[in-house]
């Protein structure tokens, strides 16, 4: 016998009441959340029938992540963090009750990946790319009012190795269901633009797309008002028109908005555009559209302005997935994660290599981040999934998406824009990544990687001319596709649907890219890791805006946006660490950049960052002992250095390895850094002052301390500073209890509201101990799932579904989510014979 089908019965309704303050990061009204009442399976089924006993499937709440759940497997590929993909099934039971007078949608914003998608065994479609959004119209497939319908999505990732980094698996993103009347704005159907921005008077064009589904024409009002955050109408437009029967056509509305808030960095202030049709005196249709009043400007002389202000990009790329959640982020996962960098002083977020999901983008308008948006890791020729070169495998688990790209970029970069262009975050489009290795024309003709190379790529100039670089490529026959009219087709399309943000590309061979048309096709160019081509291209080809858009997170990086006006900021490579890009490293299973680390705790490379980034006073103690440095003690002067004077100028993606702790051995020689931005700091132990330094006698900017280790307090304080900042590091004793801190006390019952519960060994009078491990086990009651753990290493290979970890720094991090149930939660832990006081999560 099958288990009960879950069902969900649909009530269309009309939204006829105006929108408020609280709609303007909610999207279409219309929209019924889908992710609830879904039926997975991993077993081969018969896509076509209705018929298919549901008893071996099992209950999953969407977003998910089919390969997150299953353990690290050395057997596997590092590209892909070393876990699984395979073919996954997803149905979905529901009910509908609507008129005839009405057409349903069901809209998907991402699948990963090669989703084949029925409908009571009708084949809606099949959609290759695992980044772009989707949706159908099901309105002539649904069944009679009442009757039970059957929605089935095979996900075909057995190509499990298609990527360079993790995927995940799945239905990853959310679903929806959309529901309107015959007469309707469609999905996606406005594009809000604000042609004048000012604090006097700002404008406000918006064409928006009116759909006639009716087998009649139709004569109806369109009504569009702007809503401001605190509720009130500040303008409105209103037209009469007629439309034919079976069309669709775009109308156009101008408004104007008198002391508008702009949005920026500090005050990401929105309105809706909130748009009605109305027929017969009725309201039929609503359709809101967030944005926001911003003017953005790149200059080739002095950089990047947003509303007039010049304003450096202190960026950060981040990958999709997030630790134990894998790529079924939930939005409080990177709502926690932003905030940190947001207090780090990043103002920018590059979306390395790949479109991003709907709701992450909506937390980039609210929480005031720029965002690049990119489209495309490989375009017409494969990319090397181990290796960030040419491909050089023809295994079918690494065949990737440039199989699909000729038939189907223009439709998926169509949809992105289209989801996403009313975002006030989005500034840049970014067509692609790092492309050039994947042309063989342009690796050759560089200079760097033939037998009369000179140099290092990484840190040496360009020592070729244009011209040289120009003739060396004209020499080189073309493979099938030309890169350079790749890109100008991508850069047409992209303007074809925007014309309000510049196109641009993160460039690895801009040396090349400069002098054969491939950066004709761009606004701004954007730089890989080519620090060192700044003053080549600022001498060679002057009239182009030019930026880092993936650097290493280290000072001279920053150092060299400084002192260049021109250059507009950077993109660190990366805000947070992210799994996948390990190749034959295990048990590393992601890339440790990050400033954060993958369970979103800080890195030594936070705090550096946030002194280059932010106004406020920091200041943040490290630790290391002598000999596992790169230091030496020069024994005539005394000063701390290295071999070479110049040795910092030369790191690159990892931070070299320090402590945040006061725990050694008596007689140890101990390096103390303290990262600040304060011009002075003083450094004592226990009491007893070690001196004052100045920031001007560092050139890396790191103040260094050499400190005979003796038990006690540490501590770094600035001196004659306005305000009390100081750092202090204690030594711990052995550990004696599990101390448990979540970052809220309270949860919403809607199945999607998370819990970060961080777990830290402290010793008898409270201390962290960050030098100790232990496995630190979980218990949970009540009514939250738990999502997994994780200790935020790059290198722990336990499985993230569970409730034990050993810990990292000792600490590690639990994630529990609401279920669609009020209650209580309680959550302990213990490591060994150690236990944690509970904690209770109250979910409402």
């Amino acid at each position: 016998m099958s288990h009960p089908r879950p069902s969900l019965r649909l009530f269309m309704f009309v939204v006829a009441a105006l929108t408020t303050a609280s709609n303007v990061h909610g999207g279409d009204s219309r929209a019924v959340d889908f992710n609830s009442g879904w039926l997975f399976s991993l077993q081969e089924q018969p896509a076509h029938s209705v018929d298919v006993d549901d008893t071996a499937w099992r209950h999953v709440q969407l977003p998910h992540d089919w390969s997150v759940e299953s353990p690290f497997d050395p057997t596997l590929e590092g590209c892909t963090a070393y876990l699984p993909g395979g073919i996954g099934w997803y149905r979905k039971h529901f009910e509908t009750n609507v008129d005839d007078d009405h057409v349903t949608y069901v809209h998907f914003d991402g699948i990963y990946n090669r989703a084949e998608i029925w409908l009571n065994g009708v084949k809606l479609g099949f959609h290759p790319y695992g980044y772009s959004p989707l949706f159908y119209d099901i309105t002539d497939h649904l069944n009679a009012p009442g009757e039970d319908n059957i929605l089935v999505v095979k996900v075909d990732h057995s190509r499990y190795a298609d990527s360079r980094w993790y995927t995940g698996s799945g239905i990853y993103r959310d679903v929806k269901l959309i529901q309107a009347n015959k007469l309707h704005v469609p999905i996606w159907g406005t594009f809000v633009t604000t042609p004048k921005v000012s604090t006097g008077t700002s404008e406000v064009a918006i064409d928006i797309q009116v759909q006639n589904a009716f087998d009649r024409p139709k004569t109806f009002q369109l009504l569009t008002k702007i809503v401001d955050s605190s509720g009130d109408v500040v303008a409105n437009e209103e037209l009469t028109a007629e439309i034919s029967a079976k069309i669709t056509h775009t109308f156009h509305q101008d408004l104007s908005v008198t002391s508008p808030r702009l949005w920026n960095l500090d005050d990401p202030s929105q309105y809706v555009a909130d748009t009605t049709i109305i027929s017969d005196g009725e309201v039929i249709d609503s359709y809101q559209t967030p944005f926001g009043f911003r003017d953005i400007k790149f200059d080739a002389e002095s950089g990047f302005y947003l509303n007039g202000e010049h304003t450096l990009i202190q960026g950060v790329c981040l990958h999709h997935d997030a630790g134990l959640a894998g790529a079924a982020v939930p939005t409080g996962v990177w709502e926690r994660r932003l905030s940190k960098l947001k207090a780090g002083g990043c103002n920018a977020i590059r979306t390395a290599h790949n479109p991003a999901s709907e709701k992450f983008l909506d937390l980039c308008d609210r929480m005031g981040f720029l965002v690049q948006e990119e489209f495309y890791d490989e375009w017409d020729n494969p990319k090397d999934k181990r290796l960030n070169m040419a491909e050089q495998h023809d295994d079918r688990i690494t065949r990737g998406h440039a199989e699909f790209f000729q038939d189907w970029a223009e439709r998926d970069l169509n949809a992105t824009m289209r989801r996403d262009r009313n975002h006030p975050s989005i500034f840049q489009w970014s067509i692609g990544n790092e492309i050039e290795w994947t042309y063989p024309k342009y690796r050759e003709a560089s200079g760097y990687f033939d037998a009369d190379a000179s140099g290092n790529y990484f840190w040496t100039p360009p020592h070729l001319t244009p011209d040289e670089v120009r003739t060396r490529y004209q020499s080189i026959p073309d493979g099938t596709y030309v890169l350079a009219d790749t890109a100008k087709k991508l850069a047409q399309w992209t303007r074809e649907m925007d014309t309000t943000r510049p196109v641009t590309s993160n460039c690895i061979l801009p040396s090349v890219s400069h002098v054969t048309g491939y950066t004709d096709a761009l606004d701004v160019v954007g730089y890989s890791y080519r620090r060192v081509v700044y003053g080549y291209s600022r001498e060679h080809f002057p009239g182009k805006p030019v930026m880092g858009t993936e650097n290493v997170a280290q000072w001279h990086e920053w150092k060299a946006v400084l002192e260049r006006p021109f250059i507009s900021g950077v993109f660190l490579w990366t805000g947070i660490d992210y799994m996948g890009e390990a190749r034959e490293d295990w048990p590393r299973k992601g890339v440790l950049s990050g400033l954060l680390d993958t369970a979103g705790f800080e890195k030594p490379s936070y705090h550096m960052m946030k002194t280059l980034w932010g106004d406020e006073p920091h200041i943040y103690l490290a630790t290391q002992t002598l000999p596992q440095t790169d230091y030496h003690l020069d024994a005539t002067s005394g000063v701390i250095g290295t071999e070479s004077p110049d040795a910092w100028t030369k790191r690159t993606w990892v931070w070299h390895s320090v402590n945040h702790h006061w725990n050694y051995k008596p007689g140890d020689d101990v390096v103390v850094e303290v990262y600040s931005n304060t011009d002075r700091v003083e450094v004592l132990l226990n009491g007893r002052s070690l001196g004052i330094k100045s920031l001007s006698d560092f050139p890396d900017r790191i103040f260094k301390w050499l400190v005979p280790y003796e038990p006690g307090v540490l501590e770094a304080r600035a001196v004659h500073c306005d305000a009390v900042i100081r750092n202090r590091i204690k030594t711990a004793g052995p550990p004696a209890s599990v101390s448990l801190t979540p970052d809220t006390t309270e949860l919403v019952a809607d199945n999607r509201d998370v819990a970060h519960v961080v777990a830290q060994l402290v010793d008898a009078d409270g201390i962290p101990v960050r030098d100790q491990e232990l496995d630190v086990v979980f218990e949970i009651e009540g009514v939250v799932r738990v999502l997994g753990v994780d200790n935020g290493s790059g290198k722990t290979v336990t499985q993230y579904q569970s409730n034990r970890v050993v810990t990292h720094q000792g600490r590690c991090l639990l994630l529990v989510q609401s279920t669609g149930k009020s209650g209580v939660a309680t959550i302990r832990a213990h490591a060994d014979n150690l236990q944690s006081r509970p904690i209770t999560i109250d979910v409402r």
